[in-house]
């Protein structure tokens, strides 16, 4: 009898406990061996096909209740393994409140809640890879703070209809291992939930998100665009560095999505525009892992303030059953709209070309756990006068994925 009452109860200490995962071998053909790449990586020296897992995840949730079974805690455990090794992806903590069903707070390192792509999951996601402007701007889409969240819960509340997220955070996320500036970003995204627009089941639904950052400013060493505009270049930001100058990361995103049921399946268009001000280095406009700090290194790295813009938009459609469909994409990042085309010449970079990319996939999903996509890519960068770049780089990607889900 006692081992019994011993045993019901382990069992409903972990009912609430969910696990659940996936993992998505590849296998890649570029068009040019060594070819840099957004899908999964760049190429090794001399490499023009691979194998890889692009992603391994293994998540655990567990949620507690109220006695009237309302959900009051959840905890989330997330971590990625490849063949690259292992790294945490989500480690976070809710808590919801009860009298309202109103609120709930979050905290702990999870997605920062900006746009649509960035919190789309990898594994519901239809591309293999979220586009060029997230990975760069928002590498891992995951940062270390907390957030505030309005969400009804309740079904006849009268803003069932919204969700307003409001979060604090470091801002490397995980492209560094600590913080290292004082400073945190804010981070907001209104959101609409889908709305039925007619009998037939259309529905849309967007966002609007704002991103308010910035970076340290621990060196003299900070330029931006300026020159004739002729000849536009970075000019040295005259001005004395002084105790919590920031360097701007910020930006405003918009997103839209619009699904129109078929007989079997449905037809999507997704659209969203991100558009700001992001300081990196000059090699890249990604967001910087570390910035060094002149008080230990006498050589501070420059900084490099750019106006940016970029978009995606998505067509899915499926094809006579939810087993088949179709997806095509296209997007675009400028990671520098104060220069354009044959004006880019050294001493700017390959980090101020802008980018179109064309994708066109097929996914069979075989069944609730398993399924397969053929994915070809087409990224063109602009014709420039940068070495290597005064035509259309040969670096066309074809992805062949299977994604096994539990």
């Amino acid at each position: 009898m006692d081992t019994t009452r011993r045993l019901s109860g382990l069992l409903r200490k972990y009912e609430s406990l969910n696990i659940s995962g996936y993992i998505q071998p590849q296998f890649q053909v570029s068009q040019t061996a060594g070819q840099q790449s957004f899908n999964g990586g760049d190429f090794a020296p001399g490499v023009d096909s691979r194998f890889s897992v692009r992603r391994g995840r293994l998540r655990f949730d567990y949620a507690t209740y109220s006695p009237n079974g309302e959900q009051t805690l959840l905890f989330v455990f997330q971590f990625d393994g490849t063949e690259r090794g292992v790294q945490t992806r989500d480690f976070w903590g809710r808590y919801y409140e009860t009298k309202y069903d109103l609120f709930h707070i979050t905290a702990g390192l999870f997605a920062r809640p900006f746009g649509f792509e960035i919190n789309y999951s990898s594994a519901d996601r239809e591309s293999p890879e979220r586009g060029r402007m997230s990975q760069l701007l928002m590498r891992t889409e995951r940062d270390l703070g907390a957030m505030l969240t309005l969400e009804a819960r309740r079904k006849n509340h009268p803003l069932r209809w919204l969700k307003l997220d409001l979060g604090l955070f470091n801002g490397p996320g995980l492209t560094s291992l600590s913080d290292y500036d004082g400073h945190k970003d804010v981070i907001a995204r209104f959101s609409v939930k889908p709305q039925r627009l007619t009998n037939a089941g259309i529905t849309i639904t967007g966002s609007v998100s704002g991103y308010w950052g910035g970076i340290g400013r621990f060196t003299n060493e900070l330029y931006r665009m300026g020159g004739p505009a002729d000849v536009p270049r970075f000019v040295r930001d005259s001005t004395v560095v002084s105790t919590g100058q920031l360097a701007p990361r910020r930006y405003t995103g918009v997103d839209v999505q619009l699904r129109i049921p078929n007989r079997k399946g449905f037809t999507e268009f997704r659209a969203e525009y991100i558009t700001g001000w992001q300081t990196a280095n000059a090699n890249s406009s990604e967001t910087p892992g570390t910035i060094p700090n002149p008080l230990s290194t006498p050589n501070a790295a420059p900084l490099y303030t750019r106006r940016f813009d970029g978009a995606y938009f998505y067509f899915l459609q499926h094809l006579g059953s939810t087993n088949h469909q179709l997806v095509l994409k296209y997007d675009w990042y400028d990671p520098n709209k104060q220069v354009a085309g044959k004006q880019l010449a050294a001493p700017l970079t390959w980090a101020d070309i802008r980018y179109d990319t064309f994708g066109i996939g097929y996914i069979y999903a075989v069944n609730s756990n398993l399924k397969t996509v053929l994915w070809y890519e087409i990224p063109v960068n602009e014709a420039t006068s940068l070495n290597s770049y005064q035509t259309d780089t040969p670096d066309n990607l074809l992805t062949i994925r299977t994604q096994y889900r539990f």
